[in-house]
């Protein structure tokens, strides 16, 4: 038989030359870090060993898939992210959501809660319930959850600097429903060192931050057997700016310091690693993306099992959540983004994501409307039940070009990993500015190939068009902020002082020790201590993060 090299050549000569000649191709192109693009591909472009690269789904490397019949079986959970206001409101969008055929739920904070003050603080004002849900005590989570049973539904709360409050507050709601710790699923993202990174809700310093994850790793892995108790998020980091590359990498980089930090502590890899679970974009570059998943499942298993040592296969499972991406939703023409969405959802599909937020037309504008929100979900349930492209398991294995990329992700991934190490791991290369430089840098390539028109952003820089937007709008009540001002007072007013005083105590005195922290943040709950309240008790231990400039 011809080499395929051979014929390659013999093509290029005698059917593409000609061709070319008389059309020229319309320019370059290049992946999203930046690497040529051929125009085809062929089996000598990838060094491709079935069992070593790819195996069966549910086997290790894990490549195609974490699950033997993946959604064959089951589909992925239908998560859309939502909250705003009050929780009362919230939880009307929550009922809507699940009565429109969501499967799980997922908490959308505002920003006085990320950064754990409560509605009433002088910081708060003006934000309170402005771009997620204001809960400030354990009043307020009942409300949040009130006629959703915790036992039957799997909740994604996107929390990090008080994450473990936060985890102390849903568990007491359970517990008021009747309803064991051990029952519960979901996850909490408590995903700080992105914050360091690319988000700035922190609170803490790096290292009590740390503990404080470790010590939710730890509390969920002996109480709560279902319960995801971090999220670690590439996603935060892609819609600041970084490629596809870089998405991966940095996730694994921060993922392999959590590892590192929870064996410190004496916890065994087997014990905790099948319950991490990660958080993606979904861009538009559809194979891209999909190779991004696929080399991202492959690297961390291969991390687990030759890094960390783990014997149980099942520790290497990469399980992820995707989000299609905000960053490129426009303002312009927003109908435009429907098909974006679709498109980022497809191939988050196609790479074998566990669950799926999939974004609304108008969030480039303002908070979505339940009638977009509708549109936003029905477009996973299209994809779930009438595209096909479910029927058979990571359906793109094999292509040359999905395995090329696949391999160029996981092996340009693995590179940046040990520029990482060499620095002293990802604390170190976030406290020396390396991580954020590297997606500044990357952030700045990205708006000027636009600028330049090298790439191009249908209805923002080509396909321009003057129809005025007429999208209904959705609003937060200027009075929700008093609202939840007078319901802290009232709340002050009849709990227990002494109680409280003595729950803050315990808290600062546990601060203060190695103890784990979960059993008291839960008492301080159950006491109906505040957020706010016990943020500011661990500050008094623990002291406030400042920013370093990187620049």
């Amino acid at each position: 038989m011809t080499d395929i090299k051979e014929q390659k050549a013999r093509w290029e000569e005698t059917v593409l030359g000609p061709v070319l000649r008389r059309y020229p191709e319309r320019g370059r192109f290049v992946t999203s870090w930046g690497e040529e693009v051929r125009r085809l591909y062929t089996p000598e472009d990838i060094d491709l060993d079935y069992n070593r690269d790819l195996g069966f789904p549910g086997q290790y490397p894990y490549t195609r898939g974490v699950q033997p019949t993946m959604y064959r079986g089951r589909l992925w959970t239908m998560r859309q992210y939502a909250g705003y206001a009050t929780a009362a409101e919230s939880n009307r969008r929550y009922k809507y959501l699940l009565e429109q055929g969501q499967t799980g739920l997922s908490v959308a904070f505002d920003l006085p809660t990320q950064i754990g003050y409560d509605a009433d603080h002088p910081l708060a004002e003006g934000e309170v319930g402005k771009v997620g849900v204001s809960i400030s005590s354990i009043e307020d989570m009942r409300i949040l959850f009130e006629g959703i049973p915790l036992d039957k539904v799997s909740t994604s709360m996107t929390i990090n600097a008080p994450a473990a409050v936060l985890l102390a507050m849903y568990i007491v709601v359970a517990e008021e429903q009747g309803i064991a710790p051990k029952a519960l699923r979901g996850t909490i993202q408590n995903d700080i060192l992105k914050e360091y990174i690319a988000r700035s809700t922190y609170i803490f310093p790096p290292k009590p931050s740390m503990r404080l994850v470790t010590d939710s790793i730890s509390y969920c892995t002996a109480e709560m057997p279902q319960w995801n108790p971090i999220s670690i998020s590439g996603y935060h980091m892609r819609e600041a700016g970084c490629n596809a590359v870089q998405e991966v990498a940095f996730t694994m980089a921060n993922a392999i310091a959590y590892v590192e930090a929870a064996l410190a502590t004496g916890q065994d890899i087997d014990d905790f690693a099948g319950r991490l679970s990660f958080f993606f974009a979904a861009h538009n570059n559809l194979l891209e993306e999909v190779a991004k998943f696929r080399a991202a499942r492959r690297l961390w298993a291969r991390l687990v099992m030759e890094r960390f040592h783990a014997q149980n296969p099942d520790s290497a499972r990469l399980r992820f959540h995707t989000q299609t991406a905000g960053v490129t939703l426009t303002a312009q023409q927003p109908e435009n983004n429907v098909v974006r969405v679709t498109i980022q959802a497809l191939a988050a599909v196609l790479g074998g994501t566990q669950s799926l937020h999939t974004n609304s037309q108008d969030e480039a504008l303002w908070l979505p409307t339940e009638e977009s929100v509708q549109t936003a979900l029905r477009t996973q349930q299209i994809i779930a039940h009438e595209s096909g492209v479910i029927n058979t398991i990571d359906p793109l294995a094999g292509s040359y070009y999905v395995e090329w990329l696949t391999e160029r992700i996981e092996s340009a991934a693995r590179e940046y990993i040990e520029r990482i190490d060499a620095l002293g791991g990802a604390i170190a290369a976030i406290e020396s500015g390396y991580i954020q430089r590297a997606i500044q840098e990357s952030a700045y390539e990205i708006q000027r190939a636009i600028d330049r028109g090298e790439q191009i952003v249908v209805g923002l820089n080509r396909y321009q068009s003057e129809v005025q937007i007429e999208l209904p709008r959705l609003a937060v009540d200027p009075a929700v902020e008093q609202e939840q001002r007078a319901r802290l007072a009232a709340l002050r007013r009849r709990r227990d002082a002494q109680a409280v005083a003595r729950a803050l105590h315990r808290v600062r005195e546990a601060a203060r020790s190695d103890a784990n922290l979960m059993p008291v943040l839960i008492d301080a709950v159950r006491a109906e201590t505040t957020l706010g309240e016990i943020c500011d008790a661990l500050r008094d231990v623990f002291g406030e993060y400042q920013q370093m400039t990187t620049i």
